[in-house]
């Protein structure tokens, strides 16, 4: 029976929190953590009772410090290695399209192909102790699959300096870079990430599927590409209950009920 690397559990009505756990391993992202992390995603994805995901760590100082070194210096071919490489490309895509928030509750070291899931996340909240980066580098590595990542939500210089050199950045320089959401002390960090988690699942799962899966489909596309595709997706939210719901209950002064429809 193979370990059990990723939990799940649900601290909360809607709210999801999905938790990497091989702590013995810092949380390497071995092709079995990844496998079990798609499945849990893939499980939320579908679980309509969900409306808002954490990615979380077990371990007290580390989210993960990315890679299996070992399986990049094992004897398996390039062609076997090269097969598994898909993993990435479908873990950072389906974070985009779970049509459900993702926090990153960034305990502690966050780095290399850590970092890329971090900025392919929604959000960001970071222990005072978290650093994050890519320090790939330093061991004869380039953190290839994560650079569409970092040069997505890093100015190009910073990207190339967190690149090149392998330096890592603290929580306060990444909320200063605009990746990291909030920097918490360590001791509020928990309840902050479940404050933020309750909130989110209490608006309308609908409409916050519907503006996530716009954002996800207008981020590459021209201004009128966008502004197109964005005017449709307004007028499908115009036919929808939970937005005229939202609207009643912010005039009668009470709290929506949302139908999901």
């Amino acid at each position: 029976m193979p370990n059990t690397l990723v939990r799940a559990s649900r601290p909360e009505a809607g709210v999801a929190y999905v938790t990497l756990d091989s702590p013995e391993t810092r949380n390497a992202l071995s092709d079995e953590l990844l496998d079990q992390l798609l499945e849990a995603l893939e499980g939320v994805r579908r679980d309509e009772g969900i409306r808002v995901v954490v990615l979380a760590s077990s371990h007290e100082r580390i989210f993960s410090a990315g890679g299996d070194l070992k399986a990049f210096g094992d004897d398996r071919s390039v062609v076997e290695k090269y097969a598994g490489l898909d993993r990435f490309p479908r873990l950072f895509t389906l974070l985009g399209d779970l049509g459900k928030p993702v926090i990153c509750a960034a305990n502690g070291a966050v780095l290399a192909g850590a970092f890329g899931i971090a900025l392919a996340c929604d959000l960001v909240i970071a222990k005072e102790s978290a650093r994050f980066g890519c320090p790939e580098i330093n061991v004869g590595v380039f953190p290839f699959m994560i650079s569409a990542l970092i040069y997505r939500n890093l100015p190009r210089m910073k990207a190339n300096e967190l690149m090149m050199i392998g330096q890592p950045v603290t929580a306060s320089e990444g909320r200063d870079l605009g990746f990291v959401n909030r920097v918490v002390a360590d001791d509020d960090f928990d309840r902050t990430v479940l404050e933020w988690a309750v909130a989110i699942a209490s608006k309308s799962p609908l409409l916050m599927r519907l503006g996530k899966d716009s954002l996800a489909a207008t981020r590459d596309l021209p201004l009128g590409e966008s502004l197109s595709t964005l005017q449709a997706q307004l007028a499908l939210a115009f036919s929808t209950d939970d937005m005229r719901e939202g609207a009643l209950a912010f005039r009668e002064k009470r709290e929506p009920l949302w139908k999901g429809r």
